[in-house]
């Protein structure tokens, strides 16, 4: 199959607890005299998944186990999981910094890795040395790197301290010269760790470019960790969960990266605010419990491309018969007014006619507004006077999506507009 860059064929890898290395003598030698006598590895059997919320009955953990997949020439798979969940690892065996415990990888050609701060400078050289040695590591002649040189200097930023020893660059310096390494040295294959979070956002901009230029332009294979998750949707298409060492969900990024975001979030029945005190009222009209629901199910998460219900119960209306309407405000984390909505706005004023309690329905087609936490605010009007007000009554996360339709995620600035163009 001349198309497949890597194949992963049963990737395992064991650690042991506690240890450097493969641990105590007496198990080196145990495992050496079961492998010459052509027996399965002791230690082996007694390996537990990678739950790090949960202590263990033996100090030998699988960080990896039974990964398979292929992976083509030109394909961008991000590889998305929680902090443990064994993404840094997989990428250390394709990059022959560890050797797997099981498995084999079969890759084709030269593969570039930036993986932790440093990996592969020499923190007594100077970032023009370490250009040329990390050049010749990758087998190219002195001549190709030369010719790349200014490119990669240019890149990176950091042309005034090019004959500075690396042991005085910043982190962020450091990253930069190293993806500027990583990408211009013609790799069949880039792989790229959750380094880049250190840079500013320009240079995760200009990266991110750089890698999809690198896959569309010169049809290279990348492999891109991060938990950036804008990132991973905007130059990803493919993807694979990790989850405790295993391969939890594979396919469309956009698709799993939504269910990641929404693993293990607090499903609630509501936000109750029977019991707050921070709001201001006339003794009477009060909200009990607020619901956001999104996708089905009642929770603090929202899709921006999903339609969104807001449900608002109104409590203690049993003395009161006239005209009521709701209104709600939207607050960004930093307290900036976003959006303001109303029932009178859309000409919907309640009868309330001496309920004990009743419930107030708001809809949205797509609520329009870029990943991040929100809040929302609420007042009542009967007979056109405010008679409750309660600010930031609930709070939600939004998950940005392909909002446009256009197949790029766009998270810049809050609110994303409706548009035509022609």
């Amino acid at each position: 199959m001349e198309d497949v860059a890597i194949i992963f064929q049963n990737i395992s890898k064991q650690y042991r607890l506690g240890q450097i290395g493969t641990g105590t003598l007496s198990h080196d030698l145990n495992r050496w005299f079961h492998k010459i006598r052509g027996m399965e590895d002791p230690y082996l059997k007694l390996s537990e998944t990678n739950d790090r919320a949960h202590k263990g009955g033996t100090d030998y953990v699988w960080a990896l186990r039974n990964i398979d997949f292929e992976l083509k020439k030109g394909e961008v798979l991000g590889i998305i999981g929680k902090n443990g969940a064994g993404k840094s690892t997989l990428l250390k065996i394709l990059s022959k910094v560890t050797k797997p415990t099981e498995g084999t990888i079969k890759a084709k050609g030269r593969i570039a890795s930036l993986l932790e701060i440093g990996t592969g400078f020499h923190q007594e050289m100077t970032g023009r040395e370490n250009i040329y040695m990390n050049g010749s590591i990758m087998g190219m002649t002195k001549g190709e790197i030369t010719r790349k040189f200014d490119e990669i200097v240019d890149f990176s930023g950091v042309e005034r301290y090019v004959d500075t020893p690396v042991k005085r660059y910043s982190s962020g310096m450091t990253v930069r010269l190293g993806f500027a390494i990583a990408a211009h040295l013609e790799p069949e294959i880039l792989v790229v760790d959750e380094v880049l979070a250190v840079g500013d956002a320009e240079f995760q901009k200009k990266a991110v470019g750089k890698m999809q230029e690198v896959s569309n332009d010169y049809g290279r294979t990348v492999l891109f960790v991060s938990h950036n998750m804008t990132s991973v949707k905007g130059l990803c298409k493919a993807g694979i969960w990790l989850k405790d060492g295993l391969i939890y969900k594979t396919g469309n990024i956009h698709d799993i990266v939504n269910e990641y975001l929404t693993d293990g979030h607090q499903t609630v029945s509501g936000f109750n605010l029977a019991n707050r005190t921070d709001y201001k009222h006339n003794g009477i009209l009060r909200i009990g419990k607020v619901a956001i629901n999104s996708k089905g199910s009642e929770c603090g998460l929202v899709i921006n491309t999903e339609r969104v219900i807001l449900q608002v119960q109104i409590l203690n209306a049993m003395k009161l018969k006239g005209n009521l309407e709701l209104a709600g405000r939207i607050t960004n984390q930093r307290g900036y007014y976003i959006h303001y909505f109303s029932s009178k706005l859309k000409s919907k004023i309640y009868k309330v006619e001496g309920e004990e309690e009743f419930l107030v329905q708001v809809e949205f087609d797509r609520l329009a507004l870029n990943q991040g936490t929100y809040f929302v605010g609420f007042e009542i009007k009967f007979q056109n006077e405010i008679v409750y007000y309660i600010s930031e009554s609930i709070k939600f996360d939004v998950i940005d999506n392909d909002f446009y339709n256009s197949g790029v995620v766009w998270s810049a600035g809050t609110v994303l507009f409706e548009q035509e163009w022609s």
